[in-house]
């Protein structure tokens, strides 16, 4: 049974990186989702891309809610996400790994729950610790252990998309003590919460957002430092996996 799930984000759409390959077509309440897996790092992991195949679902049409329930109902306990985010600091060029651990909402016109109330009720789910400390642990240790330098530690602005922030948003998410900004972090992190998934997330910086660098913020200049930074992203989720018990 697999219990390990890799979310691929911007960037790491292939799952051809699995030995003996397959897939699924789970069923949801919101939809039907494709689930692919294989064998990874010694185990079997199911691995669902985010964007779509063909990278074709824009960030605020992504089924989250839809993902996530897959991943619950195939029995996944640890999820890893990948994203590619923008820097709110010059401290953090382009191919820098941070491992969020905590997250400000600014989307807009997300469901961002299961807990939709009727006959199980209203609940609130503690948000303390977003980001699964272990799972952060084990991410650090490997990618220490292949050379690489992470943070552990930050926090991921997330923003509805598909447009790229203003400069003035960028000074404002700056002064509300952001690190990186994405567009896809929330809900994924909250619905994998309210599932009871171990869930981290690995952001890898692909651009200084607007206003800190060049005057104008490109998807192209994102996909080429996805690129760059795919085969270290790659060893480092495989050696995550292995040393996950």
């Amino acid at each position: 049974m697999m219990k390990i799930a890799i979310i691929g984000g911007t960037g790491l759409y292939d799952p051809n990186l699995f030995h003996e390959p397959g897939e699924e077509l789970v069923s949801t309440p919101y939809g039907k989702v494709k689930v692919k897996y294989g064998d990874f790092g010694g185990k079997r992991v199911a691995f669902l891309s985010r964007h779509g195949e063909g990278a074709n679902v824009p960030p605020h049409r992504v089924n989250y809610r839809g993902n996530i329930h897959a991943l619950k109902k195939l029995g996944i306990k640890n999820v890893i996400a990948t994203a590619a985010v923008g820097s709110l600091s010059k401290d953090f060029t382009p191919g820098t790994i941070i491992l969020v651990d905590q997250f400000l909402d600014f989307t807009k016109g997300r469901i961002s729950t299961f807990h939709d109330g009727g006959s199980e009720g209203v609940r609130h789910t503690d948000m303390t610790e977003p980001y699964c400390s272990e799972l952060r642990r084990v991410i650090e240790e490997e990618a220490t252990s292949i050379g690489l330098t992470v943070r552990n530690g930050g926090c991921y602005v997330c923003t509805e998309g598909p447009r790229f922030e203003t400069a003035a948003e960028v000074r404002m998410f700056r002064m509300l003590g952001g690190d990186v900004v994405g567009m896809t972090g929330v809900p994924e992190v909250v619905l994998a919460r309210e599932a009871g998934l171990y869930y981290a997330s690995i952001t890898m910086v692909a651009n200084l957002a607007a206003g800190l660098d060049s005057p104008e913020v490109s998807h192209n200049e994102v996909v080429n430092v996805m690129a760059d930074i795919y085969d270290d992203i790659k060893k480092l989720l495989e050696n995550t996996v292995r040393a996950l018990p």
